[in-house]
Order: structure tokens, then C-alpha cells, then sequence
């Protein structure tokens, strides 16, 4: 409690005993309250009753042991790429994607004194991100902070004209603070992409479109990856993302996350994933859901 500012802290326990008191609708976010992911958690899970994490792993552990039934993690921004590391935070976890949702942004900039007076704005190093270069033209300093409706608790905190926070417009009002510009983005396709995680998975049945996630890592030896890849195209199965990362620092082995449109039972995806695992050292699925927006 204590690593949030103190405006946000009375909120924060409101809202845990609230959680608290009924787990069953309990769904963990990121950040304090206000946040974006504050918001994505109400508009995504109405019936829930969302509960503030300090960071993603406290989110991820809240439903580990049971204080949270679902969180609601970011993991992609249209505009500034990955937000959270879920192909390190989830198979550690033990935990299952079972839906998506996708969040519009727009920050706004608030403060305590006029708007010329500002020098420095606090965010979250994503929200800094997607708008860097408004930032830049308004001669603005950026600094990093855990997240965004945190930086503009923090802001409320110190009084400082000089510092400004950039979060949700309802940060504002939940805080206190004048809001000193609004629609603030560097693109107007800013989107952030959400997954929501849970102990158990759902079961893959009834209108689509469907989407599974899963890890794989290909064995080390000439064109792997290439004929890993070659089962989704002559099964006409479209693979939306692929992305690679390191495990372990040794530099020898890359391990991919990708989102694959389909589920298990499907003849075309069961065929696909044969295929991969033929040519992979390990495949592990991370979760098949309903598709939150059409692809493509």
C-alpha cells in the first residue's frame, strides 16, 4: 500500500476490501486506480470489481492465490509496441489467457498550475511513449513512472506547477488536478491490446472467431523456423503475430510468442501445430479465446 502516493491510498484500500469481500468478481489490474488498465478492467469484466496492483507480477499473483479470480494484463500498444513481458511473466505463472480486449487511448495532461508552467511529466514509460514527439514540441521533460493515474496521484502529492502527469482524463477528477490538455496521442490508431488471465481455461466451444497463444521454441538446426512456419500456410491457418525473445542470456536458443487464429479440434490448426511440434524443441499453448476485434 505504502508504494502507492498517498492521495491514492484510501482508494486502493476501498477498493481491496471491496475485492475482498466477494473474490469471486474480483479482477486484478496494474497501476492505482484510474489507470488505463482501471478502465479496461471495468469495461471489459462489468460484473467485476477491479483491484489495484502495484505492478504485473503482484496482478499475476493476486490470482495465483486466490485474492483475484481474473487480471487484466496490457501487452501491446498500436503505437509503442510491448507493454508487459507475458511470454516471461505467464508460463511461469501457471495461469491461462482466456479472453482480449482492446482499449482506445488518449492521455491527458494535468497538473496544479497553468499550463505554461509545465517542465516535467510523469507517466508510465508507454504512455510517455505514444506521445513523444507532443511531448517534445511542448518542451516537456519526460519521466518515468509505475504507471499512469500513480504518476497523477503522485503529482496531487507534491504540488508542484512544474510537474504534470500525463494519465485517463478521470485521473484528474479522482485526484484533484485541472486538466491542461486532452486527446493528447502521437497517432490517432492509439490501442492498446489487454489479455485477460485466469487459474483455468475455458472451453473452446460455440461462434468464434477464435484466437490460441502459445510459446514454442524450434530446434537449432538449419531452416527450423521456416519449416515450423510451413504447416500454417499449407492448412490456410493465419498466424497474427510472432515475435521472438531470449531466454536464460546464453544467446543460442530464440523462443517465439505468436497468436494463432483457430483452436484446438480444428483440423486445419491441429494439423499446423503437429507440424510445429515436429520441428520444435517444446510447444506450449497459453490460452484459446474469443477474439476481442477481427484481424486483418
Amino acid at each position: 500500500m505504502d508504494q502507492y502516493a498517498a492521495p491514492a491510498r484510501p482508494l486502493v484500500a476501498a477498493m481491496i476490501d471491496a475485492a475482498a469481500a466477494d473474490p469471486a468478481r474480483a479482477v486484478a489490474f496494474q497501476g492505482a486506480p484510474g489507470a488505463n488498465s482501471h478502465v479496461a478492467a471495468i469495461e471489459a469484466c462489468p460484473d467485476g470489481l477491479p483491484v489495484p496492483c502495484f505492478d504485473f507480477a503482484d496482478a499475476i499473483d493476486a490470482v495465483k492465490d486466490g485474492t483475484a479470480t481474473r487480471a487484466i494484463i496490457p501487452i501491446e500498444n498500436s503505437l509503442h509496441g510491448r507493454v508487459a513481458d507475458i511470454h516471461f511473466l505467464l508460463p511461469e505463472s501457471g495461469l491461462v489467457i482466456t479472453g482480449e480486449y482492446f482499449l482506445p487511448i488518449r492521455h491527458a495532461l494535468m497538473g496544479v498550475g497553468p499550463r505554461d508552467g509545465v517542465r516535467q511529466a510523469m507517466s508510465h514509460p508507454q504512455a510517455l511513449g505514444q506521445c513523444r514527439h507532443w511531448l517534445r514540441a511542448q518542451g516537456i521533460h519526460p519521466v518515468n513512472y509505475p504507471d499512469t493515474a500513480g504518476a497523477a496521484a503522485l503529482v496531487a502529492e507534491l504540488q508542484d506547477p512544474a510537474i504534470a502527469a500525463l494519465a485517463p482524463p478521470k485521473a484528474a477528477e479522482i485526484y484533484g488536478l485541472d486538466l491542461l490538455g486532452t486527446d493528447i496521442a502521437d497517432a490517432d490508431h492509439n490501442m492498446t491490446r489487454f489479455v485477460i488471465l485466469s487459474r483455468e481455461g475455458i472451453e473452446p466451444a460455440g461462434d468464434g472467431p477464435w484466437m490460441t497463444t502459445l510459446i514454442f521454441e524450434v530446434k537449432n538446426v538449419p531452416a527450423a523456423l521456416y519449416k515450423a512456419m510451413g504447416g500454417f500456410a499449407t492448412n490456410g491457418v493465419n498466424m497474427t503475430k510472432l515475435e521472438s525473445y531470449q531466454q536464460g542470456g546464453s544467446f543460442a536458443a530464440t523462443e517465439f510468442y505468436a497468436d494463432v487464429e483457430g483452436k484446438p479440434g480444428d483440423a486445419p490448426f491441429d494439423r499446423a501445430l503437429a507440424e510445429l511440434g515436429f520441428h520444435s524443441k517444446y510447444v506450449r499453448l497459453l490460452g484459446t479465446y474469443r477474439q476481442g476485434r477481427a484481424r486483418g
